[in-house]
């Protein structure tokens, strides 16, 4: 804990506006990717610091399939320090997979609607069931001390756009998702989709008071998307300022 007291770092995202993002700016900033996130253009460049991976939601996707996924992942992740839910321990153990890098578990077990204090979360305990990476990053990020924490590439706009696009093409998990068909289309009722962005505004809003509480800034530096819950920055605007 509050290994970066203090300091900034950036949470990279998945989302199309990120293609709209020179990453190169990013280089030498501490920066935690996301689930796929290797996959963008820039990755070995910027050479982000933690990439996490939440609960893995098993249907398109086998055991098999999961571990293609973590094999390249592990290729591709440089010497970024890896964020897992405990629920993968074994597999990753049975497989021995990620050979060498530092992979930390996470007790993703409780809920953000039962979560009354304003304190920092402790990620030596349980924690709360995400809804979406970015909201694990975000703990993680407060966790280690960062006191400024910039949002890229969260987009969250499906619902407006009903589709469900990346900022690059998917590799190993191509296909994999059930909630989307094969080019994207979102495939889930509004009424289930709205339940799951209803939790997921949720948790954002819990993590905004919480940052509050604790002298934490959080930014979305996104450019576009819907999610509301941080004021807006314009990354090119803070990172020309700080050059």
């Amino acid at each position: 804990m509050n290994r970066y007291a203090g300091q900034r770092c950036f949470i990279l995202g998945n989302g199309p506006s990120a293609g709209k993002v020179d990453l190169h700016t990013l280089k030498g900033e501490t920066i935690i990717s996301v689930s796929n996130g290797y996959l963008h253009a820039d990755y070995a460049e910027i050479s982000p610091r933690y990439h996490c991976v939440p609960q893995i939601t098993y249907g398109r996707m086998t055991e098999q399939d999961v571990v293609a996924w973590f094999d390249e992942m592990h290729a591709k992740l440089g010497g970024a320090e890896l964020f897992l839910n405990e629920t993968e321990a074994d597999l990753v153990q049975r497989h021995g997979l990620f050979p060498g890098r530092v992979v930390h578990y996470v007790a993703l077990r409780e809920s953000f609607d039962e979560l009354k204090k304003r304190s920092i979360i402790d990620l030596t305990n349980p924690i709360p069931r995400v809804e979406s990476v970015p909201v694990m990053c975000l703990i993680t990020a407060m966790y280690m001390g960062f006191s400024e924490i910039y949002l890229i590439g969260v987009d969250h706009d499906h619902f407006k756009t009903e589709k469900y696009d990346y900022a690059f093409r998917l590799e190993a998990q191509a296909g994999k998702d059930f909630s989307v068909s094969t080019d994207g289309k979102v495939l889930t009722s509004w009424y289930d989709d709205f339940q799951s962005l209803a939790r997921l505004w949720r948790q954002y809003r819990v993590l905004r008071e919480i940052a509050e509480a604790n002298g934490v800034s959080i930014v979305n530096v996104t450019p576009g998307g819907q999610l509301d819950e941080f004021q807006r920055g314009n990354l090119k605007v803070l990172l020309g300022g700080s050059r």
